[in-house]
């Protein structure tokens, strides 16, 4: 994990993330950032390797979602249940990807994850649903291919992401 991103980089990378835009005046307009250094951040981030490319997809692992939690979900079966469980399994922090399934599983859902305390806590909260009656859940050993672009962080508050680097908030 990259332990040199700051609150000001995160701002940015949420900002990029919200309004599809690598637009120095947008992301200063969206943070509050002086755009010459929301552009010498761009910069960077690109230098680092954190974003790897123009469509800014991310080297998860470098901004600290190096953990993958796939889960199984079974759910009390009842009219509306799949769109009403679906739809808070995808309120979870950290959670990326919802599916209902046909078969044995109501629902598969994918994580990407800052840690073990984070991952102690999407189980909590699958277990805070009422509806659903049983989980099943394994961590990804190796990721052969995965989409990793930018709008995965609208799945993340910035603040887990402060947490997770250590980066005290500026005010900015």
């Amino acid at each position: 994990m990259n332990e040199t991103l700051d609150e000001r980089d995160i701002k940015i990378l949420f900002a990029i993330a919200d309004q599809e835009t690598d637009n120095t005046k947008t992301l200063h307009e969206q943070t509050g950032i002086p755009k010459s250094t929301v552009h010498y951040r761009l910069q960077n981030l690109k230098d680092e390797g954190i974003i790897t490319n123009d469509l800014y997809e991310l080297d998860l692992e470098e901004i600290g979602l190096g953990l993958t939690v796939i889960s199984e979900i079974w759910a009390e079966f009842g009219e509306g249940y799949h769109e009403r469980v679906g739809e808070q399994l995808a309120d979870i922090e950290g959670v990326n990807q919802v599916y209902f399934m046909m078969g044995e599983t109501d629902f598969i859902v994918i994580g990407r994850l800052t840690s073990r305390d984070m991952v102690e806590g999407l189980i909590e909260d699958y277990e805070s649903i009422d509806e659903i009656t049983r989980t099943s859940s394994k961590f990804v050993i190796s990721t052969i291919k995965a989409y990793e672009g930018i709008g995965m962080l609208r799945n993340y508050s910035q603040q887990s992401f402060l947490d997770s680097h250590g980066s005290p908030t500026d005010g900015t």
